[in-house]
C-alpha cells in the first residue's frame, strides 16, 4: 500500500504506515473451517479467500484483482489498495 501510485493525493508514507499499524493493532487470529481447494485459478490463493471468508471481510485487498475471480459468489470483492484506500476517503 506504500507504493507512490497508491497513496492518495496529500497523504504521506508515514500515513499509510500510521494506518496500518493501526489495522495491525486491531486484528486477530482467526481460524479457517472451510476447505474449498481449488477454485480460484491460482491454488496458493484459496487460502486467502478462505481466510476472508470464515473473517466476513468484505474486500480481498490485492494488486491482482483478476487473480481473485469468483469471490463475488461469496460476497467479497477483490480491489486493488489504492481502491480501498478512496473509499476511506469517501
Amino acid at each position: 500500500m506504500c507504493r507512490a501510485e497508491n497513496i492518495p493525493a496529500g497523504l504521506t508514507t508515514d500515513d499509510v504506515l500510521g494506518y496500518l499499524r493501526y489495522i495491525a493493532s486491531q486484528s486477530h487470529l482467526q481460524d479457517i473451517n472451510f476447505l474449498w481447494r481449488p477454485f480460484l485459478k491460482d491454488p496458493d490463493d484459496d487460502m486467502i479467500l478462505e481466510l476472508a471468508f470464515a473473517a466476513k471481510c468484505p474486500y480481498i485487498l490485492t494488486h491482482n484483482v483478476k487473480d481473485f475471480s469468483g469471490s463475488e459468489k461469496f460476497g467479497i470483492k477483490a480491489i486493488t489498495p489504492a481502491d480501498f484506500l478512496r473509499r476511506l476517503e469517501k
